[in-house]
């Protein structure tokens, strides 16, 4: 490769700075994710109120299912990147680059075809509240629309972070942050309500990812990947590899999304406050995510650099490490929580029926955010090693067994009502944990092949 090289490698030095150093910009990265979508449902709370707060939490959990179908495959490329990076070989690292462009932003005008076509059906099925059914459905269509901008900004970010660069993704999320801030309390508040949250989100989006496909072109030689036509056909290996790969981690991640839709659409039976407070909820669990995210992020690959280059030792520090850090801001979370449920209720909607169901939620939310610190480390250590079988396996114990029967059994067969269904769905965050730590514990990981050398 010409120039400085964009890589770095993770399978020497200190592993506790490397994966704070490392981990950092995703943590600032989340932040900024979580901080403008917190705006969009803020602004729509104050501005349209439980209604609008209801159409864009469900419009919201419809668009995390399609864009997780994408993040499947952009998380699988990260890991083949990863362990070429690990095995130090940059022909397959051009080759894998590539292929994901073609793939994956194809993949993204099919579903947002799809999307498109099924809408009415869909807001159907999940329930959505009449009063938020029309605000709901602008949401969801504009958003919709723009899945390639979505889809482009994952893909270039696990592009970048397969290599051991956090930092970039970070400048593209916070331009798009900024922008989306401003946006939104200018077209929510001059009357636009959800459509404008939505139009915002695109909007920000898409100049994201104009700017990170610029910052790509302008060091294509450092990447060894110069976007010519050549370089956009799909390799017969590499496509196989993202394949193989990325449909169990699509499975896992769209098995989670399709269980929280079920949940949200039997939850918002209830009614638009239930549908609000749950909403909210959602939120809470984002911000939890903000950190054991990142750490699951850089874990991942730094588990893929040093689980291709031989080196468990290093493996095992990176996810105690992980766990540690991620326990100790549950616990931070945990307390405000707890201390004041109606102050941070209020920061979203300030209508006394969410307000006084926020002291029912505070139980809820303190297991959320442990559950998403033990999923952290878990999920580095199955995506790191890049690891089919387990993802599926994963996704179905915690979308079906778990949190669709969990949910079933306690809100129906014990008639705990919205209490069971918000029970079921925290206890089911910790199904990655309760099968990947005896597995982590039982060594058997250490002599599995990495895929790239299979």
């Amino acid at each position: 490769m010409a120039g400085k090289s964009l890589i770095n490698d993770y399978t020497s030095g200190p592993v506790a700075k490397q994966l704070l150093g490392f981990a950092w910009p995703f943590m600032v990265s989340n932040l900024l994710q979580t901080a403008y979508n917190l705006v969009d449902m803020m602004v729509v709370g104050r501005f349209v109120g439980a209604a609008g707060l209801s159409a864009v939490s469900v419009g919201a959990d419809l668009l995390h299912f399609y864009t997780f179908i994408g993040m499947g495959f952009c998380n699988a490329g990260q890991v083949i990147i990863s362990q070429y990076v690990g095995l130090g070989d940059r022909k397959g690292l051009s080759k894998i680059v590539g292929t994901m462009f073609t793939f994956i932003l194809g993949l993204s005008l099919v579903v947002a075809a799809l999307g498109l076509a099924g809408v009415d059906a869909i807001m159907g099925w999940l329930n959505v509240p009449a009063e938020a059914l029309d605000s709901c459905r602008a949401y969801t269509v504009c958003c919709t629309a723009g899945l390639l901008f979505s889809f482009g900004y994952v893909m270039v970010a696990a592009i970048l972070r397969g290599m051991g660069d956090a930092k970039r993704p970070l400048i593209f999320v916070a331009v798009a942050s900024v922008l989306n801030v401003a946006l939104d309390v200018l077209l929510v508040s001059q009357g636009m309500g959800t459509l404008g949250a939505a139009l915002a989100t695109v909007i920000a989006q898409g100049t994201s990812f104009l700017f990170s496909l610029v910052y790509l072109w302008r060091r294509r030689e450092r990447l060894g990947f110069d976007f010519q036509l050549r370089d956009l056909i799909p390799d017969r290996r590499n496509l196989g590899l993202l394949l193989r790969l990325g449909i169990p981690m699509m499975i896992q991640s769209c098995a989670i999304s399709v269980s929280t839709l079920f949940v949200s659409s039997r939850i918002n039976a209830y009614g638009v406050t239930v549908s609000a407070v749950t909403g909210v909820g959602s939120k809470l669990s984002a911000i939890a995510s903000i950190i054991t995210l990142a750490l699951s992020q850089a874990g991942a690959t730094m588990v893929g650099q040093n689980f291709a280059a031989r080196k468990p030792e290093r493996v095992q520090k990176t996810l105690v490490t992980a766990i540690l850090l991620g326990g100790a801001f549950a616990v931070l979370l945990s307390a405000v929580m707890v201390l004041w449920p109606e102050q941070v209720f209020a920061l979203f909607n300030s209508e006394p029926e969410v307000l006084a169901m926020s002291h029912a939620y505070v139980g809820i939310a303190v297991l959320n955010f442990f559950g998403w610190a033990c999923r952290g480390p878990s999920t580095a250590l199955c995506n790191g090693m890049g690891f089919p079988a387990m993802n599926f396996i994963l996704g179905l114990i915690d979308g079906v067994v778990m949190r669709i029967g969990l949910c079933l059994l306690l809100g129906e067969v014990f008639q705990m009502g919205v209490q069971g269904y918000w029970l079921g769905s925290a206890l089911a965050g910790y199904a990655f944990f309760i099968v990947m730590f005896p597995y982590f514990l039982s060594g058997k990981w250490k002599t599995r092949q990495p895929p790239v050398v299979e």
